[in-house]
């Protein structure tokens, strides 16, 4: 045997074992898959996306969306994630919701009109509150959500609902 075999069988293994990792670098920097799946992006077996837990929860949503405009008559279904102030016709005239803290499973409100003032919170998976506005009386309660409580003609009924995603869903009906 000449000593330069081994040489050569070395220098040959180098060579190809460089090619293979070149080939594989290359592979990797693609920015996607023979699939079309995002490289990176978990995968079944059957070569499908995993959807995580997070990203297949629905998110909170309301007839009007998030238009706090569509509230000024008092007939209205939105969502807020945010703290506002949503100015509408009560039994008494102007009167304004504020939303002054929101998050997940949480909000905190005042209602403000000419009668006077409500507020309340609440704090946990599927908790709201409520207020019914009518002339020179109303009432509120927070706990767990339930529906609208039933209110007699001339009144203002106001709901609002926590939610898992940080979104508040708000209803305001006119009886």
């Amino acid at each position: 045997m000449r000593p330069d075999r081994p040489v050569a069988l070395l220098a040959t293994a180098s060579a190809l074992t460089a090619l293979a990792l070149t080939a594989l670098a290359l592979t990797a920097c693609d920015s996607e898959t023979q699939t079309g799946t995002p490289t990176g992006t978990p995968t079944t077996t059957t070569g499908k996306p995993v959807i995580s837990p997070s990203s297949s929860r629905p998110r909170t949503t309301a007839a009007d969306g998030d238009d706090i405009r569509a509230c000024a008559d008092a007939a209205c279904e939105i969502t807020v994630s945010e703290p506002v102030t949503i100015p509408f016709d009560g039994p008494e005239g102007r009167t304004e919701l504020s939303v002054t803290e929101v998050g997940r499973n949480k909000l905190h409100y005042k209602v403000i009109s000419a009668d006077g003032r409500s507020s309340g919170s609440a704090e946990g998976a599927g908790w709201g509150c409520f207020a019914v506005l009518g002339v020179d009386s109303s009432s509120s309660g927070c706990g767990p959500a339930a529906p609208a409580p039933s209110a007699p003609s001339g009144t203002v009924v106001i709901q609002l609902t926590t939610g898992e995603d940080g979104v508040a869903v708000i209803r305001i009906r006119s009886h």
